[in-house]
């Protein structure tokens, strides 16, 4: 199995938050992408998807909760749960498609 840096994906993206495809396991895709402090609008969908922070911080509006998720944490949005990326979110992202 291939090391992969996180950090190091992320730092290379020209673009924030448009997420690239690192490995997958079984159904699941693994994306990296890199945040840039700029909300990102709000978004349903039919499959979990695991919001894991590896450096920085991600704002999430969830509801009307604002939910902050630190480096090293992780934020599960269950299908059919609306989310949204509030302003000031930074750093790197791995998000987990189930």
């Amino acid at each position: 199995m291939p090391l992969i840096d996180f950090n190091a994906l992320a730092a290379k993206k020209t673009e924030a938050w448009k997420s690239s495809i690192v490995g997958e396991v079984g159904p699941a895709k693994i994306k990296i992408l890199r945040m840039d402090a700029q909300p990102y609008e709000e978004e349903i969908h039919d499959y979990n998807e695991a919001l894991i922070v590896i450096d920085g911080k991600l704002l999430l509006k969830v509801a009307d909760e604002t939910v902050v998720v630190e480096s090293g944490q992780m934020y599960l949005a269950v299908a059919g749960t609306p989310h949204a990326v509030l302003p000031g979110s930074h750093g790197s992202l791995v998000i987990v498609d189930v």
